[in-house]
């Protein structure tokens, strides 16, 4: 059994204009890339995995579970989404409650919610910050804050949408360091991404969405090779691969390390 399965997904907010038309979807734990450009329905997906929307038509299922018959914050011990504006998420004045928040909420004893919680704070690098007021933090640590506030809570797929926004280099490393911790420990992560050299350096697994359908679903590198399918899904390759295409070679680059190896090997 998928450790999370979409089928015959159908979704609008407005009678008669679906956002999502059809999507049948089947998850493993390999990490994964959902990419598209702006309106595809990509974060309304990610609000139907967690349980925050309901389908029109279809299901979904996460471990079995169908989320039509329970709750967003029963379905939280299995699945968590850290948003794309840390303002949707943040209401605590100190960071350290902010993160205990979630665990607290599944019944975890206060020190087992703590220990968590600093755990959390310490993959994301924000162990220091435990009395700040977050809204005193800026952008990029309320982001790291939020990962923290789902990490904590130790469910099994983790979605983060829209991660790499606002971080500078070593922020952006260490989300990547977190999702390939995340993966040794055997959890599915789902990352919504207009960052295509960010999806290419870190999932083995692209989707892509297009007019609130599923165009493209293979392995990254196979995604990225597709290029008039992406210019019909208005999705840019990451630059290392457009560079290579440029310069006509058959090898889809997705990081500068392998077009640096292919180069030394040219030479």
């Amino acid at each position: 059994m998928a450790i999370l399965s979409v089928e015959n997904l159908h979704f609008s907010y407005t009678t008669g204009q679906d956002i999502l038309k059809g999507i049948t979807l089947q998850f493993d734990r390999r990490p994964t890339a959902i990419i598209g450009q702006n309106g595809a329905g990509k974060t309304t997906f990610a609000k139907l995995l967690k349980g925050l929307l309901k389908p029109l038509h279809g299901d979904v299922y996460v471990k079995g579970v169908n989320t039509k018959e329970t709750t967003a914050a029963q379905l939280a011990r299995q699945i968590g989404l850290v948003f794309q504006n840390p303002h949707d998420q943040i209401f605590k004045s100190k960071v350290i409650d902010e993160v205990m928040f979630g665990p607290l909420n599944l019944k975890q004893e206060k020190e087992t919610a703590r220990a968590n919680a600093i755990e959390a704070l310490h993959m994301v690098g924000m162990e220091n910050k435990l009395d700040k007021n977050p809204y005193d933090l800026g952008l990029s640590e309320q982001k790291l804050i939020c990962i923290a506030s789902v990490l904590a809570m130790q469910p099994e797929i983790v979605i983060f949408d829209e991660p790499t926004i606002a971080q500078d280099y070593p922020a952006r490393e260490r989300i990547k360091e977190i999702i390939q911790h995340l993966r040794q420990k055997g959890k599915l992560v789902l990352t919504i991404t207009h960052d295509m050299d960010f999806a290419a350096a870190v999932f083995e697994r692209t989707i892509v969405f297009a007019q609130g359908r599923v165009l493209l679903d293979g392995t990254t590198r196979e995604v990225f090779a597709e290029r008039e399918l992406l210019k019909h899904a208005h999705v840019e390759p990451p630059h290392v691969t457009q560079l290579g295409q440029k310069l006509g070679c058959r090898e889809t680059f997705l990081t500068a390390e392998e077009w640096i190896r292919y180069k030394r090997r040219k030479s």
